[in-house]
């Protein structure tokens, strides 16, 4: 879909900048683009904002897999249609612009949506600059970034088998799932094609009492197999209780992680003090967050130990480098969500903050697939366990939208399978 309009009729829409009428010769957006491709099997969608400078453009990630079509919406009614005949170097204004228009702020669709945006300006800068996103973001802090890569498995045995293969390959990071018998257990592959219809048809309900019998002993079994030169990860993905999270801190201490990812769901965020107290295992949280004030009493009280940032849903590249800021000033490291539904150019925009920011951890990094690097030409690619930013203006990633036309969406609700989570008792269950 395309949205253009003449200058004037755009600026009608909404009064233009004090300032703005004394650039006449400034820059200016004609059209704000949107589409939906799904290489890599989950739904993408891509924003272009366009200028009137030939070959001037940028592009943004707006993926949210579950509500793909409302963040499109959002995109093409309404935030498009303001952006037009403005200068797309005014990107603080902007985006406070775009945040505040809607009146009831935020939220996840909401803010992917506005980041979508947001980001594809911050290409636009970086491009008419002719530099790298990290150089117009302050420059390089480090070389490359540091990534993890995932593995799963039933025991020990196997799991510790794949991460040795793993740290060959180069990775020194790595997130261990551990696949619990009769449960659906997140992170972790169907061991064949029976569990996998299984999954599909939501026949296998989630255990808790099971993943904590099981999975603690696992792990640290897998540590003494893998001994201390790599580092492990492991996501509880929400599910627990918080007396259970604090159980699972206490039973996988001596698996030495490098840190223990969402224990706690957003919604009983207030527990962390609590959790924090049960031991010394570092914490990671936030990949569900969609406002970056969610994070700030768990930076500034020192809760966390990382912050599992999205710059999709937390509205873009401009609040979530002051987020970045706020984690450096409080000590605070980053790990930000680079699953395969976060596109190469969102991976990109992680990027760019990995290698300028001195508050960075680790990023988490997708495997792409040969279809997702012909859409995106330019996706960054892991050498030896970590990402080296591209060196092209901006964000180095571009779109084929040929390619991309090859590769539909499916209909909605069809990725929301996966989010249907059951607990043994038949309630509905956080995924």
């Amino acid at each position: 879909m395309s949205l253009s309009t003449s200058s004037a009729a755009a600026r009608s829409l909404l009064a233009p900048a004090p300032w703005d009428d004394a650039r006449p010769d400034a820059v200016r957006v004609t059209a704000v683009r949107t589409f939906t491709c799904a290489p890599q099997g989950c739904p993408y969608v891509i924003v272009r904002v366009e200028t009137d400078q030939p070959g001037l453009y940028g592009l943004g990630c707006a993926s949210d897999p579950q509500r793909t079509t409302a963040i499109r919406a959002v995109i093409d009614d309404y935030l498009g249609p303001m952006l037009l005949g403005r200068d797309p170097a005014d990107i603080e204004d902007l985006h406070r612009l775009l945040l505040n228009s809607g009146y009831w702020r935020g939220g996840s669709i909401a803010h992917n949506a506005l980041a979508g945006i947001d980001v594809a300006l911050w290409d636009i800068k970086g491009k008419a600059a002719g530099l790298p996103l990290y150089s117009v973001l302050g420059g390089r802090a480090r070389e490359a970034a540091d990534a993890y890569t995932h593995v799963d498995g039933r025991d020990a045995a196997e799991i510790a088998d794949r991460v040795l293969a793993a740290a060959e390959r180069g990775w020194r990071h790595v997130r261990v799932q551990v696949a619990v018998p009769g449960t659906d257990t997140y992170g972790t592959a169907p061991r064949d094609a029976a569990e996998a219809r299984r999954r599909e048809m939501r026949a296998e309900s989630w255990d808790s009492l099971a993943y904590l019998r099981l999975v603690p002993p696992v792990l640290r079994a897998v540590r003494e197999r893998v001994g201390p030169g790599v580092e492990l990860l492991h996501d509880a993905h929400e599910r627990l209780t918080p007396s259970q999270a604090r159980e699972l801190v206490r039973a996988v201490e001596d698996a030495q992680l490098f840190f223990l990812e969402d224990a706690l769901a957003p919604e009983d965020a207030a527990h962390f003090d609590r959790l924090r107290d049960a031991g010394t295992v570092p914490l990671a949280v936030g990949e569900l967050y969609s406002e970056v004030q969610a994070y700030l009493p768990l930076i500034q009280n020192r809760l966390i130990n990382f912050a599992r940032i999205r710059i999709p849903t937390l509205g873009g590249l401009t609040p979530t480098r002051k987020l970045v800021a706020a984690c450096e000033l409080f000590g605070v490291r980053t790990a930000p969500h680079g699953p395969g539904d976060v596109s190469p150019v969102g991976m990109a925009a992680n990027l760019a903050l990995d290698v300028s920011s001195p508050a960075f951890g680790v990023q988490e990094a997708a495997t792409f697939t040969e279809a997702t690097r012909e859409v995106f030409p330019g996706t960054p690619v892991p050498d030896r366990g970590r990402l080296h930013p591209s060196a092209a203006p901006g964000l180095g990633v571009d779109f084929d939208e040929a390619a991309a036309a090859r590769y539909p969406v499916t209909e909605p609700l069809q990725h929301d399978r996966w989010a249907l989570l059951r607990a043994v008792d038949g309630s509905a269950h956080r995924p």
